[in-house]
């Protein structure tokens, strides 16, 4: 058990914000590249190496950025209050600065989901927004990643705000997961059921467009690891940077 333990404790050693920026270096530019690889293929094959659907036409390929950008706006805002959480217990820096560098990227996947979903139901539903109870948490999830941002700039403090942001991160979190069950809580909404329920493992499309969604989505998952990797360093150069001024100012 206390092996366990210090093992546990070992593992803190790399969210050091030294550790951190040593460790990172080397594998972002691999995170980036098999990124852009599953991004292409999954992609290329999606969109020029699939049918049409019977009903919906070629429409039916916006899946393939709809589907995964809804997936990370959902998940990025669960990163983010899982990296809030970690600092409002254990006061760890690189914690939140990693939720501060997810929230641009959630808030850029969130607008993506909203944008192709209402490009893809227009055909279905005769019209490009409903307020369905998916659509609407969305758009209330979209609200909360601009509040998330707008927090952040207008603290000048950094410890205060992660604090409060952090806060706003868990109250927010209610309508994260509103955005992923939203169908099964409300049945009357326009929007279909989940493409692929990950409980059940049961698909509601074929494998000829299953495989390049689940490439695509890797592809996906792969690029939000790899920007915010890259952010987060961004977010503690600029850290040390205001620490520096700060102590040249004082002299």
């Amino acid at each position: 058990m206390r092996e366990g333990y210090t093992r546990a404790m070992s593992l803190w050693e790399y969210a050091n914000p030294k550790r951190f920026m040593g460790w990172t270096a080397p594998v972002m530019p691999w995170i980036f590249g098999a990124a852009a690889l599953f991004l292409v293929t999954g992609l290329a094959w999606g969109f020029f190496f699939t049918p049409d659907d019977y009903r919906q036409g070629s429409t039916v390929k916006i899946i393939y950025l709809h589907v995964p950008s809804a997936f990370m706006a959902i998940n990025t805002w669960i990163m983010m209050l899982v990296g809030s959480l970690i600092w409002l217990v254990r006061r760890q820096h690189v914690s939140a600065l990693a939720a501060k560098a997810a929230a641009p990227i959630g808030l850029t996947m969130t607008l993506i989901a909203l944008l192709t979903g209402a490009i893809w139901g227009q055909p279905m539903w005769g019209t490009y927004w409903a307020w369905d109870p998916r659509l609407t948490s969305f758009l209330i999830l979209f609200l909360f990643y601009l509040g998330y941002m707008a927090l952040w700039a207008a603290i000048d403090d950094p410890d205060t705000a992660a604090d409060l942001t952090s806060v706003l991160c868990i109250v927010g979190s209610v309508f994260a997961v509103l955005s992923r069950y939203a169908v099964k809580f409300w049945n009357q909404g326009l929007h279909q059921g989940t493409s692929v329920p990950l409980a059940t493992g049961e698909r509601t499309v074929s494998d000829i467009f299953f495989v390049p969604l689940a490439i695509s989505s890797v592809g996906f998952i792969l690029l939000f690891i790899a920007l915010v990797l890259l952010r987060t360093r961004t977010e503690i150069r600029s850290r040390r940077l205001r620490a520096l001024q700060l102590r040249e100012s004082r002299r």
